[in-house]
């Protein structure tokens, strides 16, 4: 898809890969729209032109919240790209990365349920262009999980499989389903993670050529590495990532 022109929302906006996917989407004449919930990100976006709505996905109310300011406006493409990573290890201290419910909770609900529900809402707005994108971003621990953050793995190996479903179900359409898989991306999230990152800038290019090109799927960087182990071996994908 040539993105000139397009209208998008992209959620998760105002912060790492995100807001560079913004920055490089704009550049090609897309029209975008992004959330975020910290304020002083959103301004720092409203400061550099774009339009951003403040929304908590994390809860039913604040997914509301979006879709309600969204109005009747057109939509081109949906980006969810909103997510949360969260500890849930009995092996730590409390207080620590210990397990948390309500935070589980919150990354359910973000990393999933707040995709599920933003695509049921903008279904017809998409069906009614010529084409349309949905993008999911996902993580390359979708494929194998890591052992201290079993949730986060979990809410995006299930979105792995509802894009998988979601792009059968609309393979007759002009709605195109892409999935974007990062490896470890240098943004917030990880900002403890002593493992190898990912610019954040490059992991947005790459999600972009996937766009543009029409892609199924968006391996990125060291998830390639790891998509070959998969088919190879699912025990030795999972040998590698178990260890984080």
């Amino acid at each position: 898809m040539d993105v000139q022109g397009k209208t998008v929302l992209l959620t998760g906006g105002s912060a790492g890969i995100g807001r560079e996917l913004a920055r490089q989407m704009r550049a090609k004449g897309a029209n975008m729209v992004i959330t975020g919930r910290n304020p002083e990100r959103l301004a720092a976006m409203r400061d550099e032109g774009f339009e951003a709505i403040s929304a908590d996905l994390s809860n039913a109310a604040g997914v509301d919240a979006l879709i309600a300011a969204w109005g009747e406006r057109e939509l081109d493409i949906l980006i969810n790209n909103a997510g949360q990573l969260v500890d849930h290890d009995f092996r730590a201290e409390k207080g620590r990365g210990a397990p948390d419910p309500d935070a589980a909770d919150d990354c359910i609900y973000a990393n999933l349920n707040a995709p599920i529900r933003l695509t049921v809402a903008f279904m017809d707005r998409l069906q009614a262009r010529a084409e349309a994108v949905i993008v999911n971003v996902t993580s390359g621990l979708a494929i194998a999980p890591a052992a201290r953050t079993p949730v986060y793995c979990a809410t995006k190996s299930a979105l792995r499989f509802y894009s998988l479903g979601l792009r059968e179900q609309l393979k007759d359409t002009g709605v195109k389903v892409i999935e974007a898989l990062p490896p470890v991306v240098d943004t917030q999230m990880n900002d403890g993670n002593p493992m190898k990152k990912m610019p954040a800038e490059e992991c947005a290019r790459q999600i972009l050529v996937a766009i543009e090109r029409d892609r199924d799927e968006a391996n990125i960087g060291m998830t390639k590495a790891l998509r070959v182990a998969e088919a190879i071996s699912p025990a030795l994908a999972k040998s590698v990532t178990l260890r984080f």
